[in-house]
């Protein structure tokens, strides 16, 4: 964000051309969000990396082995507000990611007009996120094999329920990812990040209210929504930009063989979509105790 206005000046000085051959290759690379993207493992190593994971602590834990003779489908949940958890553990290498999953190449997907940004697009690109677009997602899951890419299933609006003590994920009627990952025979994977809804204390605006409106109206123009976060100091709620300091585990869950399938039948979706839920229902059941929630609760799908 700080390279974009000083591009901009270097404009006006006899530095003018280094700008222009930027902006000028910018538009000749558009196409490569959506080819692979370019990834860089020194990006992905560096040290702020481990300084966000010991902050929390975030930490990854697998169920099963991910073979690198497939290609895989990750559902991420829940969304949280900033998603911390599966960045952490997809788009650097802080929490060992390529060790956990030797021969796994993993991409986080994320919205496609970020890609649209000068220099933005490099930072993502070399963190290896790609676009949540349709072309790009079909692009990885046909290359390989090897690579992952994890969708964070619940978007924008899971993320505006995202507030402490609560398992409600918006998946009931999200089933597009299914329908891909049956198109290319990818595996399907379930996620869920215990912890990622207690990093902020988000400000739930009434439906009513002028609050809950502007960030309708922001969310349909920009693709997310503008929030309000608080926490707790010195008995009193303020607010902050500052996460808590909460440990962060993100659970990966068996993968779900799917059947390659050109063109699936809405009956194929809904089967494996209920498979998928399934298999989510069963990881949160698995680990629930051990990272505070508490016997009886449960996921909720909207």
């Amino acid at each position: 964000w700080i390279l974009q206005p000083f591009s901009i000046y270097l404009l006006f000085t006899c530095l003018w051309p280094l700008p222009v051959l930027y902006f000028a290759w910018f538009f000749l690379d558009w196409k490569t969000p959506e080819k692979g993207g370019r990834r860089s493992a020194w990006v992905r190593k560096w040290c702020a990396w481990t300084h966000i994971r010991d902050y929390f602590p975030i930490m990854i834990q697998k169920t099963k082995d991910l073979s690198p003779e497939h290609n895989y489908l990750m559902g991420v949940h829940p969304h949280g507000l900033l998603t911390f958890g599966a960045f952490c553990n997809f788009c650097t290498e802080a929490t060992g990611f390529s060790k956990i999953f030797p021969g796994i190449t993993p991409h986080l997907a994320t919205l496609s007009w970020f890609f649209k940004i000068p220099f933005v697009r490099e930072y993502l690109m070399a963190k290896g996120v790609c676009s949540v677009s349709q072309p790009a997602i079909d692009y990885l899951l046909s290359h390989g094999p090897g690579n992952l890419v994890g969708i964070v299933v619940g978007g924008v609006g899971e993320a505006l329920q995202s507030v402490p003590n609560t398992t409600t994920l918006i998946l009931q009627k999200r089933k597009g990812f299914v329908r891909t990952a049956l198109q290319h025979g990818a595996h399907l994977v379930p996620t869920f990040t215990f912890g990622e809804t207690e990093v902020y204390d988000q400000v739930v605006f009434h439906k009513d209210s002028w609050m809950y409106k502007f960030q309708r109206r922001f969310r349909g123009i920009f693709g997310f929504y503008f929030c309000g976060r608080r926490r707790r100091l010195k008995e009193e709620k303020i607010l902050t930009l500052a996460p808590f300091l909460f440990p962060s585990l993100l659970a990966v869950g068996e993968p779900l063989p799917l059947p390659k399938i050109e063109k699936p039948s809405q009956e194929m979706v809904e089967k494996y979509h209920a498979l998928y839920m399934d298999a989510l229902c069963k990881l949160f059941d698995q680990h629930k105790t051990q990272y505070g929630c508490s016997e009886t609760q449960k996921l909720l799908f909207l």
